[in-house]
């Protein structure tokens, strides 16, 4: 064994962490007879060698070496190292071997290219480990023969053979999966595989079995998926849950996972779950039933009802992926998830709480859950954190948000604290007025931040909390506590404070006619919004006009400093003067035309904002709309804006408007869906455009 390896001029090899020098003794550790020694050189291997899944030439180097341990009957924990070749040669390069020669990231996919080529060529080893004596090789080696043999046909039929000679459970679902791997890979033997899986649906199998085909079918041919097919898995999930586990444990607990189960098997055992492996069937069967919203919701609800944990939990947090992507009528799967807010598992109760902070209105349905977990768990009012300030727990947020003015106690209570959450005053938007209470403590504390370079941190989360609460209206105070931070603001970040100042200014409205004189001084300036000037930034020139705009109304005096912003070279500034423009409306008329040229701007935001505004100020969407209209295809985020002039104005006259806003209402995706990554305002932003979406149908709020 390891003939050659003395051969290999490691030193000039490299992996992760530099010259490959250790490779030849890790390499020896696998073929170790000490167990600790075995494992310690595989997870070595994956650190360095394999590190993060990146290939390097000594990785190149390691594939003829770990080939022969693979195929050596002597070695012990073979399909560890199985595994390791499997994540090797499986790499999927995605178009990328087609990279130049000179570009930097051409030498790792050229890698990544050899290794495939080396383990594919070498994966007629495999067959033969299908059958082998050590459980952990054969549960291995269907995914690497699906992932690595280059002949599908016959790997297919060694995968039937063995699923049925086969007595481990465990390796029948790796069979089973791999088969459906096979399928995704080689959409032409689909059909033959889709046929064996539904063979498998019989009582002649178990529910385990029965359930992880069921999955294969979804997730390589989802169309074929029975009309009854949630019906039918919740009944599998419950045959699961009255008996023993039917997928057997690993008898060797040194054996590395395939697929994820063995280890997540053993470390949920130790927490009493029911067949935890089922959260990845169910997963992939949730991506096959796609857009089905009803049977996914179905679904959930039946996990969400387990006597398991473990089950719930997942099921949370699979709701939580469906919430964000799909539209639909949420309000049974919404309470389910709020009842687990009681449970004494702080994991299932902290991740309900979670996702319901992200649904905004959506979680009324499960309210009282969560004012009931608030009233018990008064530690959970406020999140402490090693580094910047506290935020709001995720119980008493999701009330914040869904506007229930029942929270308003809890936060007036929190308002007394020290230091209170920064994102508390930021918060409140859902609870709009009905927050008032909160005004006295919020005027307070602005009132006495200190005016250091803190002061944006500090003093905006309480002016947005003020502008909601429009507090000018019953507090006398407010006014001038945010003259004082707009006019003695100090020069660390001082635009964003200014900033924060004018919109409070703006929504406290006529209630602020005090601010008059400092909004008319920031106006009248000799370079407000002037490029180039050392006066007041052309955006918050036009901030200030639209505040004095909300408190005087007097369009003389702000036109000339908008019209001088929007002939400016700022991006930023134009798209503000035109969202003032467009409230100023009507009386905005000599603006016009300077908004009709903003119509063909390279940035297309700026498209959007001058073509809203335009239309506000002249009532005529003749030349706004196929500006809107081309955006509205094009730029899913500009949705909401475009939607809320064809609400507060009319479709009449906006040619293809009323298609849009029905295929828009009909859809059932969510427009802001994306497959990684969200932001937690996601829900409550789609909601809004379907709202502003019936309210442009029906014509009214």
């Amino acid at each position: 064994m390891f003939a050659g390896i003395e051969e290999v001029d490691w030193a000039s090899l490299a992996h992760a962490y530099g010259p490959a020098v250790d490779v030849p003794e890790l390499l020896r550790g696998l073929a170790s007879a000490d167990p600790e020694e075995r494992e310690h050189a595989l997870d070595a291997m994956y650190g360095s060698v394999h590190h993060q899944g990146d290939v390097y030439d000594s990785t190149l180097a390691c594939i003829p070496f770990l080939m022969e341990l693979v195929a050596d009957p002597t070695v012990e924990d073979r399909g560890g190292i199985l595994e390791l070749l499997t994540s090797i040669g499986g790499i999927d390069l995605d178009g990328d071997d087609e990279l130049d020669p000179e570009d930097e990231e051409f030498e790792g996919a050229a890698n990544y290219a050899m290794a495939a080529s080396a383990v594919t060529a070498g994966a007629d080893v495999f067959l033969a480990l299908a059958g082998d004596h050590d459980r952990g090789v054969r549960l291995a080696a269907p995914l690497a023969l699906a992932t690595l043999h280059s002949d599908p046909v016959r790997v297919l039929d060694l995968l039937r053979e063995r699923f049925d000679r086969e007595t481990d459970n465990e390796v029948r679902l790796a069979c089973i999966d791999a088969a459906g791997r096979i399928a995704m890979r080689h959409q032409c033997l689909t059909p033959d595989v889709v046929a064996w899986l539904m063979t498998i649906g019989g009582p002649a199998y178990c529910a385990g079995l029965r359930l992880g085909a069921i999955a294969q079918v979804a997730r390589c041919a989802p169309a074929e998926l029975p009309a009854d097919v949630v019906p039918w898995v919740t009944g599998l999930l419950r045959e699961l849950r009255a008996g023993p586990v039917v997928v057997a444990a690993a008898a060797d607990t040194t054996a590395p996972p395939v697929l994820g189960l063995p280890r997540e098997m053993r470390a949920a055992a130790a927490a009493s779950r029911v067949a935890p492996w089922t959260a990845d069937l169910l997963r992939t069967l949730h991506a096959g039933l796609g857009d089905r919203v009803d049977d996914r919701i179905a679904l959930l609800a039946d996990q969400l009802c387990s006597p398991d944990r473990g089950q719930r939990i997942d099921a949370v947090r699979m709701s939580e992926a469906l919430l964000r992507t799909l539209r639909g009528a949420y309000e049974e799967l919404v309470g389910l998830i709020g009842e687990q807010l009681a449970d004494p598992e702080p994991r299932l109760g902290d991740a309900a709480a979670y996702v319901l902070k992200g649904l905004f209105q959506l979680a009324e349905p499960a309210a009282d859950a969560l004012l009931e977990r608030v009233a018990a768990d008064p530690h959970g009012w406020v999140r402490e954190w090693d580094a910047g300030p506290p935020t709001l727990g995720s119980a008493v947020m999701a009330l914040v948000r869904a506007g229930d003015a029942r929270i308003v106690p809890v936060l007036a209570r929190i308002l007394e604290r020290g230091e209170a959450p920064g994102d508390l005053g930021r918060s409140l938007d859902r609870l709009g007025t009905a927050a008032a209470p909160l005004g006295p403590a919020l005027c307070d504390r602005l009132a006495r931040v200190a005016l250091d370079n803190t002061l944006h941190e500090q003093a905006g989360p309480l002016l947005h909390g003020l502008s909601v609460l429009r507090a000018a209206d019953t507090l006398p105070e407010a006014v001038p506590a945010v003259l004082r931070v707009l006019r003695d603001a100090p020069a660390h970040r001082r635009e964003g404070v200014v900033e924060s100042a004018l919109r409070a200014l703006t929504a406290f409205g006529p209630a602020a006619r005090e601010a008059v004189p400092e909004l008319r001084r920031l106006v009248a300036g000799p370079h407000a919004g002037r490029a180039g000037d050392a006066g007041l930034p052309a955006a918050l020139a036009a901030r200030a006009a639209g505040a004095l705009w909300a408190v005087e109304g007097d369009a003389d005096a702000v036109l000339p400093v908008l019209c001088a912003v929007l002939n400016g070279p700022d991006p930023g500034a134009r798209r503000t003067a035109a969202a003032v423009l467009g409230r100023l409306g009507p009386a905005a008329t000599p603006a016009a035309h300077l908004l009709a040229a903003l119509l063909w701007s390279a940035e297309p935001w700026t498209r959007v904002e001058s073509a809203a505004a335009l239309w506000r100020v002249t009532g005529d969407p003749g030349r706004a709309w196929p500006v809107l209209r081309r955006a509205w295809g094009e730029l899913p985020h500009a949705r909401v804006p475009v939607a809320a002039a064809l609400a507060e104005m009319t479709t009449r006259g906006a040619e293809g408007a009323d298609r849009l806003v029905d295929r828009e209402l009909l859809s059932v995706r969510r427009h802001n869906a994306i497959d990684a990554g969200a932001d937690g305002h996601d829900i409550f932003t789609d909601e809004r455009l379907l709202g502003l979406c019936r309210q442009a149908v029906t014509g009214g709020p």
